[in-house]
C-alpha cells in the first residue's frame, strides 16, 4: 500500500452531489444537466435512488386510460398517456400499463406485485443510465451513483449492470489524483426496518475495513449515505411507536437520529469530506474537526433538487463549498 503520495499542484475538482431523489425522473434529469452547469467533472449521487410507489394505468376501454394520482382520478385518452407517465415520474412513482384483471390478480398475489415492482424500477434504472450515457460519454466526466438503505439485492444488481455509471458502494477509488473516495450506503437501524440496515457496531467494523484501503485522508471524500450523530445533519422528527410525529405545544419534536459510528469514524480519520444524506430534513454543512461535512437535504417530491457543489484544490488541499437548489 502507498501510505504517502507526493500531491499535485495546480489541479481543481469540482463534485456535485446530491443524494435522496427517490424515484424522480425530473430530479435525476437536473444531477445529470449539474456536470454542464456548474462545470462538475465528478457527479455523486448518493443513495436512495428509487421511488416507493407504483400507479396502476389501467385500460378501461380501447383508447380511455384511469389512473389514481395523489388521491385524484384521473381518465385519458392514449395520446394523453405521455404527459401522465412525465407526471407520475416527475414526482418519484412509477406507472405500470395493465388491466382490470391484472391489477386485480397483482392485488391477490404479493409475489406477483413484488417482482412487478422490481421490474418497474430496474427499467427506470436503465431508462436513465442510458441518459447518464447518451449526454456525459466522451466528456470525462465521473458518474457515481450509490445505494442507500431502501434497496435489495436486486435493485443492487440493477445498479451495478449500469454500463456507464459507476456504484461506488463499499470501496475505494481514486477520483482525481490524490484524492480518494469512501462510500458506504448502509444505514443504522431505523424504525421502518429497510432492507439495508445494520446494527451501528457493524457499520463501524465495515468502514475501519474500508478506511484499510485508503493511502491518505487529507485529501480524501467520504461518500457515507447516514450522516454523524449529533450533529446539524441528522436532526429528524421523534416517532411515536405508530410512526406518527411526537407533538409538544405545537412544535415537532426533533431528535438526532444519524451514526454514532460514522461520528467517530470521521473524528478519528478526519477526511477532507464528508458527503451524506439520508435525513432529508437537515440540509447543512458543518464541520467535524477539520472535515466538513455536507447534507444537502431532499425535496424530491415536487421535482426540486437539492445537491451541494464543492470545489476541491487538490495542490493545496482546500476546498470550497456550497448548497444548491433548483
Amino acid at each position: 500500500m502507498r501510505l504517502f503520495q507526493k500531491r499535485s499542484a495546480g489541479k481543481t475538482l469540482k463534485i456535485f452531489f446530491a443524494t435522496d431523489i427517490h424515484g424522480s425522473d425530473r430530479c435525476f434529469r437536473k444531477f445529470i444537466n449539474a456536470a454542464q452547469f456548474y462545470g462538475a467533472n465528478v457527479l455523486i449521487l448518493g443513495g436512495d435512488i428509487t421511488g416507493k410507489v407504483v400507479v396502476p394505468v389501467t385500460k378501461i376501454s380501447s383508447s380511455t386510460y384511469r389512473a389514481t394520482v395523489h388521491h385524484q382520478v384521473q381518465e385519458v385518452s392514449e395520446s394523453e398517456l405521455p404527459q401522465l407517465f412525465k407526471e407520475i415520474r416527475s414526482n418519484g412513482f412509477y406507472y405500470y400499463v395493465t388491466t382490470a384483471d391484472e391489477t386485480e390478480f397483482l392485488t391477490q398475489n404479493p409475489e406477483a406485485r413484488e417482482e412487478m415492482f422490481h421490474r418497474v424500477i430496474r427499467e427506470s434504472l436503465t431508462t436513465w443510465f442510458e441518459l447518464a450515457e447518451e449526454r456525459l460519454k466522451g466528456t470525462g466526466v465521473q458518474v457515481f451513483v450509490s445505494p442507500g438503505k431502501d434497496y435489495d439485492d436486486t435493485v443492487v444488481s440493477a445498479i451495478n449492470q449500469g454500463p456507464f455509471v459507476i456504484n461506488p458502494d463499499e470501496t475505494v477509488r481514486e477520483i482525481e489524483d490524490g484524492v480518494w473516495m469512501l462510500s458506504f450506503g448502509w444505514s443504522n437501524r431505523t424504525p421502518w426496518d429497510s432492507p439495508r440496515e445494520l446494527d451501528d457496531s457493524e457499520i463501524g467494523s465495515r468502514l475501519e475495513r474500508l478506511a484499510l484501503q485508503v493511502p491518505q485522508f487529507d485529501q480524501a471524500v467520504f461518500n457515507i449515505h447516514v450522516p454523524p450523530f449529533n450533529t446539524p445533519l441528522d436532526k429528524a422528527p421523534q416517532l411515536t411507536a405508530d410512526l406518527k410525529p411526537i407533538v409538544e405545544a405545537g412544535e415537532v419534536q426533533m431528535a438526532s437520529v444519524g451514526s454514532a459510528a460514522v461520528r467517530d469514524f470521521i473524528l478519528k480519520y478526519q477526511p477532507l469530506l464528508g458527503l451524506h444524506g439520508h435525513i432529508h430534513e437537515s440540509a447543512g454543512i458543518t464541520k467535524l474537526g477539520r472535515s466538513t461535512c455536507i447534507n444537502p437535504g431532499s425535496e424530491y417530491s415536487d421535482g426540486t433538487l437539492k445537491g451541494a457543489l464543492v470545489t476541491i484544490d487538490t495542490g493545496k488541499g482546500s476546498l470550497m463549498r456550497q448548497l444548491i437548489a433548483g
